[in-house]
């Protein structure tokens, strides 16, 4: 009956929470000492605690199933969990793939299908991710049985719709917005019962269950204190008040880890993400067949990587509204680093519902437009919002645990910007114009108010290169090339005993190279002084037509490797080739 009664107070209780006139627009620091940084680790004692990796002698080896394992945060995941050590299971049924062909917009990136990605990730790490082909709201039988015959330690549910704006869509994409994602989260329920495993069943779900600005201070992770009616205190599930379909699934599936907790002793830990921004991280970089999907399009297009995005087209940034939303952000690579330490912290049979804001920081719509306008030079653009929302909020977050735990989070750099700027740069050509401006609306007054904008308006700006500047790359190439070219030359020379001379050019160049000074590498972002990268994929694809003589077998290893090395380098390369003076593999 007291469970009964709390819940009854819940929609009281959402609607007594006002925001006070202002707070701080930031993340709750760790602990109460004073500090000029907000993620300094807490000193206070917590029962938590990181875990070793595989090769020490404390490391946990777990099976860990990853439903939704295909997709924009659950790919990266599961190669992180892989390469930490851990056994993985992906299932997907590849709605989302199946949702790029309705609206027509397909991720910037080409991104491979499951099965070349798992195959890929076998070659490059040695490790086997196994791939199923379930849909966890219909297919429950298939569920049922998998969970039997893999036993997993862990289930981290990212299998729901996941935008806001495709919710909205519609009728049609609320409604599969409603089945597909609180049918699957019940579905899971049901089947790690029936299949009587003590799973630990880790769920994403996102800062919205909260609302924005609604908690009257610091929004707690999860729970928040209250006094009910007659002065009696208690710690309750946080009110709900969501502000999309999408949301209400998430908050649905808050209420349902609560029953399933309390009347099944389940193991539940549900992880209230922000926005997630990024699109890489240090295992999909590895190869090129590895690569995480990007989404730029006005339905899935998280608001930062649409900025990056439009920043580096020469497109000016859609702002909704005064662009005053206060939303909280987090990189992709904490993603994947906060579910790992989710699996190895897992609570204890019969602890209440474990809830963590997986959060780096706030930060204001508006000025997270600025710094991309600042760094790419394009206006901002505020047009009318597509949603129903505050024009103005502030927030507040807690994230004590994460960093209790050993996070340090990764907050809006504008050196980790170019990681997003260069991959757009790289796969321009497969960006839609049209698909930029919003494509759905909350309501048919925000549709009325966004009538006016015009999809067809957006166009890419279009650089012209200086014969002066187009010179200039020339020849810096042209110094690369024969840099590199002296240096593998040097080395296979030198297995022979050769000595070889440098002529008037390549002394020259040598002088050149020696005073430029690059930025120095950044082992999460590989994206700088990828000269190796191209002279290996360059020689892997020769080694190919060596072995098999199948020039068709190794076209992908050939467009990868065009891919990467400057066309003047490749076009130097094939000419040696020709006259037989190529200084690396002979194919």
């Amino acid at each position: 009956m007291k469970f009964l009664y709390i819940a009854a107070c819940i929609p009281a209780l959402a609607a007594s929470f006002t925001a006070p006139a202002t707070f701080s627009n930031k993340v709750a620091a760790p602990n109460t000492v004073a500090t000029n940084s907000l993620f300094t680790e807490s000193k206070v004692f917590n029962p938590f605690q990181l875990k070793a990796k595989e090769g020490d002698a404390d490391f946990e080896k777990k099976k860990i199933i990853v439903l939704g394992g295909d997709g924009f945060c659950g790919w990266p995941t599961s190669l992180h969990l892989s390469d930490a050590g851990h056994d993985v299971v992906i299932v997907d049924n590849l709605s989302r793939r199946h949702i790029d062909t309705e609206l027509g917009c397909s991720s910037l990136t080409p991104i491979q299908p499951p099965e070349v990605r798992v195959q890929a990730w076998k070659e490059v790490s040695g490790k086997e991710i196994k791939f199923k082909n379930i849909d966890i709201a219909k297919e429950y039988d298939l569920l049922v049985q998998l969970i039997k015959e893999e036993q997993p330690d862990s289930v981290i549910h990212f299998a729901e719709q996941r935008a806001a704006p495709y919710s909205m869509k519609n009728s049609k994409a609320k409604r599969y917005t409603i089945d597909n994602n609180v049918s699957g989260s019940n579905n899971l329920c049901c089947a790690v019962i029936d299949a009587e495993v003590d799973a630990h069943i880790v769920h994403l779900g996102t800062m919205g269950v909260y609302g924005y600005g609604t908690s009257g201070g610091e929004i707690p992770e999860g729970y928040i204190d209250v006094t009910l009616p007659g002065g009696r205190e208690s710690n309750i599930l946080h009110p709900a008040y969501p502000g999309s379909i999408y949301h209400a699934t998430k908050c649905l599936d808050a209420i349902m880890w609560q029953f399933y907790q309390k009347n099944d002793d389940l193991r539940i830990t549900d992880l209230h993400q922000g926005i997630v921004w990024g699109t890489n991280t240090p295992q999909t970089i590895k190869d090129e067949r590895l690569i995480n999907r990007f989404d730029y399009d006005g339905d899935y297009g998280t608001v930062l990587n649409r900025f990056l995005m439009q920043g580096a087209m020469g497109v000016p940034l859609t702002v909704y509204g005064t662009g005053g939303q206060t939303r909280a952000f987090i990189h992709v690579t904490d993603t994947a680093k906060c579910i790992e330490i989710a699996v190895n912290n897992p609570p204890a049979k019969g602890e209440r519902v474990e809830i963590f804001n997986q959060v780096a920081e706030t930060r204001r719509v508006r000025d997270v437009a600025a710094l991309v306008a600042d760094q790419t030079g394009v206006e901002v653009n505020k047009i009318p919002n597509p949603r129903q929302e505050a024009a103005e909020n502030e927030l507040d977050v807690s994230n004590k645990k994460f960093c209790n735990l050993g996070l340090e989070p990764t907050t809006l750099d504008t050196g980790l910007f170019d990681e997003v700027t260069e991959i757009v740069k790289k796969y321009k050509d497969r960006c839609d114009p049209t698909k930029i401006l919003p494509a759905s609306f909350w309501n048919k007054k925000r549709a009325a108010e966004c009538a006016e904008l015009d999809p067809n308006s957006v166009k890419f700006e279009e650089k012209e290169t200086s014969a002066v500047n187009g010179s200039m790359y020339i020849e810096q190439y042209r110094r690369h090339y024969i840099f590199i070219s002296f240096i593998m030359t040097k080395l296979n020379q030198s297995i022979y005993g050769a000595d070889p001379e440098l002529n008037d050019d390549q002394k020259q160049t040598v002088d050149v190279v020696k005073a430029v000074r690059t930025t120095p590498r950044d082992s999460r972002f590989p994206t700088q002084n990828q000269a190796n990268h191209c002279w290996n994929r360059y020689n892997e694809w020769l080694l190919c037509l060596k072995n098999t003589g199948d020039e068709e077998g190794c076209k992908n290893m050939k467009q990868m490797a065009y891919s990467i090395c400057p066309t003047i380098w490749t076009e130097k390369w094939e000419e040696e080739r020709e006259e037989n003076t190529f200084p690396g593999l002979k194919a």
